[in-house]
């Protein structure tokens, strides 16, 4: 076992509020976990040197951070700063709920297999708890942003509960400061005939580990539509789990990654088919320059009783340098034979004539490399429900790409 897990069961073993049973649960777990190393098939490429070398440290008095504002796009605002919860929304709409109490949903969509989550749930100082009422409409969309100031360890935990007919958008937003190391979890339960409309943005980049998931839940005739953009930093990994435990329920989930540097960014999308006549589609793009590496694990699992499922996953990657990295794997594990399910990934490199065309009609190498970039993602950004916030994104994308040169 590491010193630094070593150092987290013991703070944990110190933390008692409404939670504590589900807390001992998740202490237990982890005092008898092995630490991940390379033989450990979820962490064969990411290696921990990132959080065993951290300094980060738990700050009693968290300085003023602001969440970024976002042009003719208001929030009903959760604003984390080093793992605590400083800010709550002054007025709620009726039908919507946020309270810091007990809740049986607690670790109960997260799967146990995540280290780092039982990690958060033993640490993890407050605990918000989100309801949205059966038939209720939010129309302003609630933004979770999770801030972390230099040299800053913080735990960040929130629990989502979209009841029957409800309809919700929830956007998770993170932004760190240099040195510092955060686990974020996210569980959602979509109700019967449901729909959440969901958003990650992993935006932290440079000298900082950020660990974190966003796991759903949906039942009979619930609808997700998720969307998660990530770029690296010296650890980023999100896990996502998607479990279908009512029929005719639909998923889409998009993700795109942008890595430059000697940056790392891992994400792993299990989705589990427990019943029949659901769907899922995922969309997964990345481009990764430098000396960067990408990591993804895409797992569909189809279970016997999960007749008439359709799931399709397609994964594509685009290398800006021949020293950059992409680890890619797509899994389909099927118990069930009336399904339609399919599955592809493809890993490529820049089109250096397609790059040569465009600088000889007078654009700059940046200028031509955005362009063939942009072209590359830019599909999964025009599905993103909320247009405003495809407009907020697109420029932070374009000087992202702006920084990944051709090598």
């Amino acid at each position: 076992m590491s010193e630094w897990l070593q150092g987290a069961i013991a703070r944990g073993q110190q933390v008692q509020d409404g939670f504590s049973d589900q807390r001992a649960a998740s202490l237990a777990l982890l005092q008898e976990i092995k630490w991940p190393n390379r033989k450990t098939e979820a962490w064969r490429y990411t290696p921990l040197r990132a959080v065993e070398r951290s300094s980060a440290q738990i700050k009693e008095l968290s300085p003023e951070l602001e969440p970024v504002s976002i042009a003719d796009l208001q929030f009903l605002e959760l604003v984390f700063v080093d793992g605590v919860l400083v800010s709550l929304p002054e007025e709620l709409p009726d039908g919507l709920v946020i309270e810091m109490q007990e809740s049986s949903l607690f670790g109960t969509i997260k799967p146990e297999r995540h280290i780092f989550g039982l990690v958060n749930d033993v640490l993890a100082a407050d605990v918000a708890v989100v309801r949205v009422a059966a038939g209720a409409v939010i129309e302003q969309p609630l933004r979770i942003s999770n801030l972390m100031s230099e040299g800053a360890e913080g735990h960040i935990r929130v629990l989502v509960d979209v009841a029957q007919n409800a309809k919700v958008t929830v956007y998770e937003h993170a932004e760190s400061q240099s040195g510092s190391l955060t686990t974020a979890y996210t569980e959602f339960r979509i109700g019967a005939d449901a729909t959440l409309e969901h958003y990650r943005f992993a935006l932290q980049s440079g000298n900082q580990v950020s660990i974190g998931g966003s796991h759903f839940c949906l039942l009979e005739r619930a609808q997700l539509n998720s969307t998660i953009i990530g770029f690296g930093s010296d650890l980023q990994r999100l896990d996502t789990d998607i479990i279908h435990r009512g029929e005719k329920a639909d998923a889409k989930l998009n993700a795109i990654y942008l890595l430059d540097g000697q940056e790392l960014f891992d994400l792993h999308a299990n989705v589990e088919h427990e019943v029949p006549n659901c769907t899922t589609e995922e969309n997964v793009r990345g481009i990764a320059a430098d000396r960067s590496r990408a990591v993804f694990n895409g797992r569909i699992h189809i279970h016997r009783d999960a007749q008439k499922t359709l799931a399709e996953l397609n994964n594509r990657n685009l290398l800006m340098s021949d020293k950059a990295e992409i680890n890619t794997k797509p899994e389909l594990e099927i118990y069930a034979d009336d399904v339609r399910c399919a599955h592809g990934a493809t890993v490529a490199e820049i089109d250096k004539k397609a790059l040569y065309y465009l600088r000889s009609r007078g654009l700059t190498k940046g200028q031509a490399q955005v362009m063939l970039n942009f072209g590359f993602i830019n599909e999964l950004i025009d599905q993103m429900p909320n247009p405003t916030l495809a407009e907020w994104v697109r420029p932070i994308i374009r000087e992202r790409f702006a920084q990944m040169e051709v090598k």
